[in-house]
């Protein structure tokens, strides 16, 4: 029964990792094709910003009810509807609509993505391993889900150079995503484990969550205090989506160029979130999530100063490898602070959605600020800007890893 247990323990880790790494390559297509977008819509920088940020605005409003409903009903459902969403809306987005179309297109998808699927995620990874583990699981989601990030993401762009690199190569790019959300959502439902499977010790109770629970979570200062780190940890990650536009406008790279870039910055994920999981499980979540905030922070200053130009070009490369990887870790390890803060696992969804509530706002307010920075300040002194913001805000998120880390000892 035990290693019944435990192999189905790694099937709903893998089930995870492959949805958790593609639910979001469409929402977040402008990471790698941002000028085809641009080119195929033909977008401004602001467009493309507010575009984004209805999709944040969504995201930030279904958090916290995504968490509750993560506490009520089975991962298996939530995850398989999510996944169904976001495909057929690729497909659709696929024939290049209108822009209002669009918005609505991303709102839905802030819906599939942050209502339906991430309070599932969290909660099912969680409840999946014991308390000495967690730092390896959370680390094991986020390097597994950059594994498939990059490994579909490698492929459909060798499609997208084969097409011919051109706006009109997107909606097969599109496409391709979009079937692989189903094919996905048709093999969670099919594979997924359902709750009561699980080791009772680890089981969420679904539907048990009352008023009183969630006042309880709301007055957790540790609660705060990850929202925060999770917050500007998510700026420096907007800042990461840019790396591709800026290499291609800063560095006089070409869009073909400028897109490995983006996808490269990928293979660092499963390094890095491997690794700060077990960092975090030999030296405290706490500690090891204070030294990446003071790395983040750091980056982000370099890139602010970086002044641009082909001169500049491998020092802009290796930033970009040491921002990546310290996002990508801190993302790998910064849920698994709920453990070191005593959250019990039948609330989880609901910690995870007022964290996220707050924590994912910059999906909202980044895009618009990156978007008007970009058209007021053209060339590289906009991402300068951008970045400038970023850094400031990560001294934020040093702070608030420096408290947490005191009242861990």
């Amino acid at each position: 029964m035990a290693s019944i247990n435990k192999e189905g323990r790694w099937l709903t880790m893998v089930l995870l990792c492959l949805s958790g790494g593609t639910i979001y390559l469409l929402p977040f297509l402008r990471e790698i094709y941002y000028i085809p977008i641009q080119q195929a819509f033909g977008y401004s920088n602001t467009q493309m910003g507010i575009l984004f940020s209805l999709f944040g605005l969504a995201s930030m409003l279904s958090y916290f009810p995504g968490g509750w409903l993560a506490d009520r009903y089975p991962p298996r459902k939530l995850i398989f509807f999510s996944l169904l969403g976001v495909g057929l809306g690729g497909l659709y987005f696929a024939t290049l609509p209108s822009y209002n179309t669009n918005l609505a297109l991303h709102f839905f998808w802030g819906l599939c993505t942050s209502l339906i699927f991430w309070g599932a995620m969290i909660k099912a990874t969680r409840t999946g391993a014991s308390s000495e583990e967690q730092g390896r699981a959370f680390g094991i989601l986020e390097s597994g889900r950059g594994i498939v990030e990059v490994a579909i993401s490698s492929a459909v762009l060798a499609v997208f150079a084969w097409l011919g690199s051109q706006a009109s190569a997107l909606s097969q790019v599109i496409n391709l995503y979009s079937w692989i959300n189903i094919a996905l959502a048709i093999m969670t439902w099919r594979f997924l484990e359902d709750d009561s499977q699980r080791p009772l010790d680890r089981a969420p109770v679904l539907g048990k969550v009352s008023l009183a629970d969630i006042l309880m979570v709301l007055k957790m200062p540790s609660v705060w205090l990850i929202a925060i780190i999770v917050l500007t940890t998510y700026s420096a990650n907007w800042g990461a989506y840019y790396f591709t536009p800026y290499a291609t406008t800063g560095y006089s790279l070409s869009v073909l160029l400028g897109a490995s870039i983006g996808v490269s910055k990928m293979w660092l994920k499963p390094i890095a979130a491997t690794s700060a999981g077990f960092i975090a499980d030999r030296f405290g979540v706490a500690k090891t999530v204070f030294a990446l905030t003071l790395a983040m922070s750091g980056s982000f200053v370099a890139f602010a100063i970086l002044p641009g130009g082909k001169g500049y070009l491998f020092l802009m490369l290796i930033n970009v490898a040491i921002a990546s990887s310290v996002v990508f870790a801190l993302r790998g390890i910064y849920f698994a602070l709920l453990d070191d803060s005593g959250v019990a696992p039948a609330v989880t969804g609901t910690a995870v959605g007022v964290i996220s509530a707050i924590g994912f706002t910059p999906d909202f307010f980044m895009p618009i600020l990156g978007g008007m920075l970009l058209d007021s300040y053209p060339g590289v002194q906009g991402y300068r800007y951008y970045f400038a913001v970023i850094a400031i805000m990560s001294i934020f998120g040093v702070f608030a890893a420096h408290r947490l880390m005191k009242k861990s000892r």
